[in-house]
């Protein structure tokens, strides 16, 4: 294993192999890891500062203990850390932030307040702003802003921020000030209107925006068709957007109008996180129409699939593109019947996530290789299913990464079959377990909480 590989080298006496050899070393090893060694001497305490070993890394400051020491941001500036969250509202903490890493890049206003808005100025270089989790209304005031924010943003997210005013118009006329906006997410804000007046309107002034995150009162609201749809504006047609990502959380699918995403025929990824699942509700998609199945009709180009609870697959089936190449399906009770049709609509599946909970594929999991057989990515459950046909994987001759998505996998006894013989690319890190809670740092936490109950 890596960690036998690395106890061998370890046993060498440090200086006697060169820096690079050993940064190279280090890049496998976890955070945790990293301080261990790090612990050890000088010579390992400086390669582990190297940047080159903290690329992309967020760090999280809670000032718990108050301020930090001049030590401790030394080393974050030696690391270039250019990602904080900060879970403080003080503002002698962030002018402390400020003054020893006005680098950053991106910060995460973890519990944010109106007074640290103007302390954003200490980070010239900032382009990824997320609020969340706020404690009182903000006033989203552009002029409480720095002057530089609105024009350098490009990734703006907002989640459990709340605002005086609850009215769709003040909120776009604020955010129509971020013209390079690229990627856009507003969760649980309490703006109450229509999702897809929502969505017209917050297009209609971000023509740079290629990702878009819509959650909260909003989604419950009902589409009424006598209600003008704001214009996109005569620069820019409904085939020149540049959005190809689209992200509904908490839908409500019969509230929602039949061809709502007609005027998006280049999206390439869309992710639908239902408010219900039609195994809780079942009467609800009864007898209401599937909307999602006209919406599909109208995505020729649509490469990634994501539905989280809602109705029975089989109400949609036949409406998923062909151009689809990565599909997620996280839907009560889907059927041996619903994954052959599906592989009939989508011949050219890279990348499939399957989760039925609360049931299961059970043996139908050795179906897998002859009904997609071009995966390169599997994230699928092993509870259920018997040991027998979970090895009929080893069929799947393309499968770079398989992921389990048990509470509580029993594999053990399953890393020394044949399966793994089969999948050499994968060497001896053939399985990776999913983290239910894993940190999304500048992200949402909003998405943890859509998938199905475990």
């Amino acid at each position: 294993s890596n960690h036998n590989k690395l106890n061998k080298v370890m046993a060498q006496k440090p200086q006697k192999l060169p820096p690079e050899i050993w940064n190279n070393v280090f890049g496998y090893l976890s955070a945790a890891e990293k301080f261990n060694v790090r612990a050890t001497c000088k010579f390992f305490k400086t390669i582990v500062d190297h940047r080159s070993l903290w690329k992309d890394w967020t760090v999280v400051l809670d000032f718990k203990n108050g301020s930090y020491n001049k030590k401790f941001w030394d080393t974050l500036r030696h690391r270039h850390v250019s990602s904080v969250v900060v879970k403080s509202t003080k503002m002698k903490h962030w002018k402390q932030l400020a003054l020893f890493l006005p680098i950053l890049t991106t910060v995460v206003m973890d519990q944010s307040s109106q007074e640290c808005f103007s302390c954003l100025t200490g980070f010239p270089n900032m382009r990824r702003l997320v609020l969340r989790n706020n404690s009182s209304d903000l006033l989203l005031d552009i002029s409480r802003f720095p002057l530089f924010l609105p024009e350098r943003l490009t990734y703006l997210s907002m989640c459990g921020v709340m605002f005086p005013t609850t009215s769709v118009s003040k909120f776009i006329s604020v955010l129509s000030q971020f013209k390079n906006i690229e990627s856009l997410i507003c969760h649980q804000v309490g703006i109450v209107g229509e999702t897809m007046w929502m969505l017209h309107s917050t297009l209609a002034c971000l023509h740079k925006l290629k990702h878009l995150s819509l959650s909260g009162v909003h989604i419950l609201c009902t589409y009424r068709h006598s209600d003008p749809k704001p214009s996109l504006g005569p620069s820019v047609e409904a085939d020149a957007l540049a959005l190809s990502s689209l992200e509904l959380i908490d839908c409500m699918d019969p509230s929602l109008p039949a061809h709502g995403l007609r005027f998006l025929p280049g999206l390439k990824s869309l992710a639908v996180f239902y408010k219900h699942s039609h195994h809780d509700i079942p009467e609800m998609w009864s007898l209401s129409p599937c909307r999602l199945k006209t919406w599909l009709h109208d995505l020729p180009q649509l490469s990634t699939l994501i539905i989280v609870k809602g109705p029975p697959v089989n109400k949609y089936i036949t409406s998923i593109p062909a151009t689809v190449t990565s599909l997620t399906l996280c839907v009560a009770g889907l059927t041996s019947e619903d994954m052959a049709a599906i592989a009939v609509q989508v011949p050219n599946l890279h990348h499939l996530h399957v989760d039925p909970w609360p049931s299961h594929l059970g043996a139908h999991t050795a179906d897998l290789p002859r009904l997609f057989p071009k995966l390169k990515s599997l994230k699928i459950r092993h509870e259920h299913v018997p040991e027998r046909d979970f090895l009929q994987l080893c069929h799947l001759q393309d499968l770079k990464h398989l992921e389990i998505l048990d509470n509580t996998p029993q594999l053990s006894a399953l890393t020394g079959k044949p399966l793994s013989c089969n999948l050499s690319s994968l060497q001896e890190q053939f399985f990776r377990l999913l983290e239910r809670h894993s940190k999304l740092f500048f992200g949402c936490f909003c998405l943890l909480f859509c998938s199905p109950s475990r």
